[in-house]
């Protein structure tokens, strides 16, 4: 029988309103410009990762309502699985202004605006641009913990 391997496990989360985008400002990483996005902590489902990265980078409380898709890509030591969740606010809180240890801030962006920041890598574009084509958004269903009644 084979051996399992060590994965490691991220979340991305595209909250919309409307035609914008929720991005952050990062504290870290060249201090770039990207979406809601982390790893999951031990114990933690990917669905409780989204939630709590996006209130921890962009200050507001999201209700998660799709997947866009679940990426695996082997590496060097092992594995990363990267789930790319949608999402809206569940209330009525403005994006983070203040900076803290998680991000400097976070704002809304229509797809133009996007174009116009420092982005990290391309993902708030290529989201942006796939909702943008009415492209298809799958239900939180088809993640499921295994053995779950069919």
């Amino acid at each position: 029988m084979g051996q399992g391997i060590t994965t490691w496990c991220f979340v991305l989360v595209a909250v919309r309103k409307g035609d914008r985008l929720l991005v952050v400002h990062e504290a870290k990483h060249g201090q770039k410009w990207w979406l809601p996005a982390g790893a999951v902590d031990e114990g933690e489902t990917l669905e409780e990762a989204a939630v709590r990265e996006t209130l921890e980078e962009a200050g507001v409380h999201v209700t998660l309502d799709g997947v866009v898709r679940v990426e695996r890509s082997v590496v060097t030591d092992g594995a990363r699985l990267r789930v790319i969740f949608t999402g809206t606010v569940a209330d009525d809180a403005e994006p983070k202004r203040v900076a803290d240890r998680h991000s400097l801030e976070a704002r809304w962006c229509t797809l133009k605006e996007l174009e116009a920041l420092d982005l990290r890598g391309s993902e708030p574009l290529d989201l942006a641009r796939y909702f943008a084509r009415g492209d298809p958004v799958y239900p939180l269903s088809v993640l499921t913990a295994e053995q779950a009644p069919l």
